[in-house]
């Protein structure tokens, strides 16, 4: 792995957490379109459903970039990709949750 000598061991690391927990956040997604497919919520679950699967993709967008950041000789442009699109992907999964909630009370 090629370091970039002005980032601090501290910021190589953030790289290192979002590949495999936006790679986990991937497989939650699936999860829980499988869980709203199941328990047929109606016209809420088949926004969530596909607010999920965009989702998915925010994530295995950000895993790419995390995963470009530490191949690659530039790692801040790719980093900040990926903690962007990370962050982006947990607020969609927020948005999610709370639909989610609310529909089944």
């Amino acid at each position: 792995m090629m370091k970039n000598k002005a980032m601090t061991p501290k910021q190589e690391n953030v790289t290192q957490h979002i590949l495999p927990t936006s790679a986990t956040m991937v497989g939650v997604c699936m999860t829980v379109i499988s869980i709203v497919k199941v328990l047929h919520i109606g016209s809420t679950g088949t926004w969530i459903d596909k607010l999920l699967a965009f989702d998915s993709l925010t994530f295995l967008a950000s895993a790419a970039f995390s995963y470009v950041s530490m191949r690659n000789g530039n790692l801040e442009r790719f980093e900040k990709y990926a903690d962007i699109t990370f962050m982006v992907g947990l607020m969609g999964m927020t948005i999610c949750a709370l639909l989610f909630a609310f529909e089944l009370i």
